[in-house]
C-alpha cells in the first residue's frame, strides 16, 4: 500500500488577456513559499488536448491533512497571491480530493 497525501489540490486558472500569463505563473508561485504543502507546483498548460483549450495555468498541491489546507489557505502569502492574480484571471475552478 502506498502512502498518499490526505488532501490533494487542484486549481485551474484561465488568463483574461493571454500576455497576463507570466505574471499569474509568477504570482501562483509564490504560494510555494506557504511551508504547509507537501508537494507544490504551478505548470502552464501545454493545451495538448484538441477539445479543451480554456484553461492556461495549473495550480497542484499536496496536503497531510485538511488542517495544513486550511493553514495554507489562511496564509499571508495566499491572501496577497490572490490580490495579484484575481484581477488577471477569468476562470478559476478548484477542487480538492
Amino acid at each position: 500500500m502506498t502512502n498518499r497525501p490526505a488532501i490533494r489540490h487542484i486549481v485551474f486558472f484561465s488568463a483574461k488577456d493571454k500576455a497576463d500569463i507570466p505574471t499569474i505563473v509568477a504570482g501562483l508561485r509564490e504560494l510555494g513559499k506557504i511551508p504547509h504543502s507537501d508537494v507544490f507546483e504551478v505548470r502552464e498548460n501545454t493545451k495538448g488536448d484538441a477539445w479543451s483549450a480554456e484553461v492556461d495555468v495549473i495550480v497542484y498541491g499536496e496536503f497531510a491533512s485538511d488542517e495544513a489546507l486550511a493553514a495554507y489557505k489562511a496564509h499571508p502569502i495566499y491572501a496577497h497571491a490572490i490580490t495579484v492574480v484575481k484581477p488577471l484571471r477569468d476562470l478559476r475552478i478548484a477542487a480538492d480530493f
